[in-house]
């Protein structure tokens, strides 16, 4: 039985992970407000407007349980948990510039409100704060980590930008984008999280594994929600990946499937030249095809992964919380 089926009857929540960790998230927000602040009045103003859409924190989050799940008893996770959220702050800033986003977290996109130039610049600047307090966190393991996925990051966005309209990008290779541009934030957030803790490289490694599969399924939900989901609950506009042409697993299974509607890939994707009920048209041939259920079924599998990569943490807390993060990633519609 599949993750969807199996929780079908007992929709997952974050309320179980978010009480074990309210004490730690406190301590981590408190740092997070500490360190946007600048001498510069736009640097924490627009670095609020994102980072207060922020509900959840997830990738700290999931910093401060893999640390505590792992066996740590300190707060030397806090720092590299303030540090995982900037990081994710800033890519996301950036991103919004390079894909002329509208919405981000339900608020105006920052670019809209204070320009493209301060809102890269203002990523930037949260790129540094989130180096400074790496370094406070006096971990060189760690350090090392979230210094590569920062680059791995990178590198997903650029080669995403390369291939983003490619309507021969195989599956194969959108993976591998999805692997670094998200799913390598997750998997080092938790990696971080337990070297922090002074784990085991064998429980250094589930854990990053756990991360690791729980990204990829966060972001295949993702495109799938961009083509079936709704502004209220998204935090953006539907529909946003197919009128930037983004070629995102729903859409290349859709026209895998449906060759003999190449033209009109071709000149929404491609081209880009969109009219009045394109969008409509695109969503009724991706329900037609399954292509939105083998993107779900595919989320599903790598949640099943990620819960079974925490199979060796015992009885442990820490363990059936995480588990229904998994859960919950798979089966949200936000």
């Amino acid at each position: 039985m599949d993750a969807r089926t199996a929780i079908a009857e007992k929709p997952p929540s974050l309320d179980a992970l978010l009480a074990l960790a309210a004490p730690d998230m406190a301590a981590v927000d408190t740092l997070i407000r500490k360190h946007m602040d600048s001498p510069v009045p736009v640097i924490p103003a627009l670095a609020d407007h994102l980072i207060a859409g922020s509900a959840k924190r997830l990738r700290p989050l999931i910093t401060v349980a893999a640390a505590r799940l792992a066996g740590a008893r300190d707060d030397a996770c806090l720092k590299l948990a303030a540090a995982v959220e900037f990081i994710h702050t800033a890519t996301l800033l950036h991103d919004d510039v390079v894909d002329s986003s509208q919405l981000r977290r339900g608020r105006v996109a920052a670019h809209l409100i204070w320009g493209a130039p301060s809102s890269v610049l203002v990523g930037d600047f949260l790129f540094a704060r989130a180096f400074e307090l790496m370094v406070g966190a006096g971990s060189m393991p760690a350090l090392e980590i979230l210094a590569r996925a920062s680059r791995v990051i990178a590198e997903g966005e650029v080669l995403q930008l390369t291939r983003a309209h490619d309507l021969d990008l195989s599956q194969e290779v959108y993976l591998e984008i999805i692997k670094a541009k998200t799913a390598e934030l997750f998997a080092a957030a938790a990696e971080a999280g337990a070297v922090s803790a002074g784990a085991s490289p064998e429980r250094c490694r589930a854990l990053r594994s756990f991360g690791q599969h729980l990204g990829l399924a966060f972001q295949l939900v993702d495109d799938a929600l961009d083509y079936s989901g709704d502004s209220e609950t998204l935090g953006k506009n539907p529909g946003d990946d197919f009128r930037e042409g983004k070629a995102t697993l729903p859409l290349l299974l859709a026209m895998a499937r449906t060759p003999g509607e190449r033209d009109f890939w071709v000149r929404t994707i491609d081209r880009r030249e969109q009219a009045d009920g394109d969008f409509e048209r695109a969503l009724e041939l991706m329900r037609q095809t399954g292509a939105l259920d083998a993107t779900l079924d595919l989320a599903g599998r790598y949640t099943d992964s990620a819960k079974a990569a925490l199979a060796g943490f015992g009885s442990n807390i820490w363990r059936p919380a995480l588990q229904e993060l998994a859960d919950f990633a798979v089966m949200r519609r936000s």
